[in-house]
């Protein structure tokens, strides 16, 4: 990383450069032994009273000293180098929301509340895309208000690491006192060569609705054996064209070996609720649903293929790293204090 200017380092920038991506580098301890430094690379989001607040791409953020600083400029974007479709963060956005939609939403501003009895934070947070029409603790008013008035904890979904992705909002949350949960890859990738895997998808079933076999393997809505109610089952079945996979277990009764759910939107596919029973795993049929599912999705006119994975689910990163996705923007979930 360089700063220099012959020779010398220099801070060359200033707070009218808030919003802007830049590299800086601190002193952490300077000590008789010689400074240790670090560097760090986001967006300016504040520049207050002697401190600096920058947001990397993982979306925490970052407070510095003024008086630590000893080199620091505005920066580029990051050169584009993904795989896969071009797309930008706002049309991702809209696409994999219309493949989770909540049982009832209610426009604040450009901003869209979203609630689905509790079930996933996806259906059950702000969608924050533009402005609420009103300043922002008034708004964060509304939306614990809203929440509050459902009994559901308030959560705001925002975006980071992509071109206008939602650094300062990050840290406006943050400094309003809300705290984030949990963070989620946005992956990308082409649709054909993952519907043109060698996988053996001859035992794959796919049907248009989630049956008893299929949610009988699928934990997320509560306990085994738990009845899922109408709200789960409305979130499932959303989406412009839905698709199910099911992959039977060994014998008849049991819990299906492997599930998976796609929503064909237009040139977009996206992949959810893929999930392997323990006692089947490494026997590629992950792989075989997801190539099933998009076969079905490549026959509607899909070309290109989405998916979203929490950041510390390291087995389902590298399960998709080796089918080709390539992260695109990182999602954030905070939730009010």
């Amino acid at each position: 990383m360089e700063f220099t200017i012959g020779g010398r380092l220099e801070v060359r920038m200033t707070p009218a450069d808030v919003g802007k991506r830049v590299s800086v580098r601190r002193v952490v301890d300077a000590s008789e032994a010689g400074a240790k430094f670090t560097d760090t690379v986001g967006v300016l989001t504040s520049w207050d009273n002697g401190v600096l607040s920058i947001t990397p791409k993982n979306g925490e953020t970052v407070r510095i000293a003024e008086s630590s600083l000893v080199a620091g400029k505005v920066v580029p974007a990051a050169p584009a180098r993904r795989r896969g479709p071009a797309a930008s963060s706002d049309e991702l956005a809209h696409v994999t929301a219309r493949a989770w939609q909540p049982v009832e939403s209610e426009p604040l501003g450009d901003w869209q509340l979203r609630a689905a009895g509790g079930f996933t934070r996806r259906a059950n947070s702000v969608l924050p895309l533009g402005d609420p029409g009103m300043p922002l603790g008034e708004a964060l008013r509304r939306v614990r208000q809203w929440y509050g008035e459902r009994g559901l904890p308030a959560y705001v979904q925002t975006s980071t690491g992509g071109e206008g992705t939602q650094e300062r909002l990050c840290a406006d949350l943050e400094e309003c006192g809300w705290r984030r949960e949990v963070s989620a890859e946005v992956r990308i990738a082409a649709l054909a060569p993952l519907g043109d895997r060698d996988a053996d998808v001859r035992a794959v079933r796919t049907a248009r609705t989630a049956d008893e076999a299929w949610l009988s393997r699928y934990r997320r809505f509560g306990a085994p054996g738990h009845t899922p109610g109408a709200h789960v089952l409305k979130v499932l079945g959303s989406g412009p064209s839905v698709w199910f996979a099911t992959v039977p277990g060994d014998s008849p009764g049991q819990a299906p070996a492997a599930i998976g759910r796609c929503v064909v939107d237009g040139r977009w596919a996206g992949f959810m609720a893929v999930e392997v029973g323990p006692e089947y795993r490494r026997r590629g049929l992950a792989t075989a649903v997801m190539t099933a599912l998009a076969r079905k999705a490549l026959q509607e006119g899909a070309s290109a293929a989405w998916l979203q994975a929490e950041t510390d689910n390291e087995g389902a990163l590298a399960l998709y790293d080796g089918m080709g996705f390539a992260v695109h923007h990182r999602y954030h979930h905070f939730r009010s204090a």
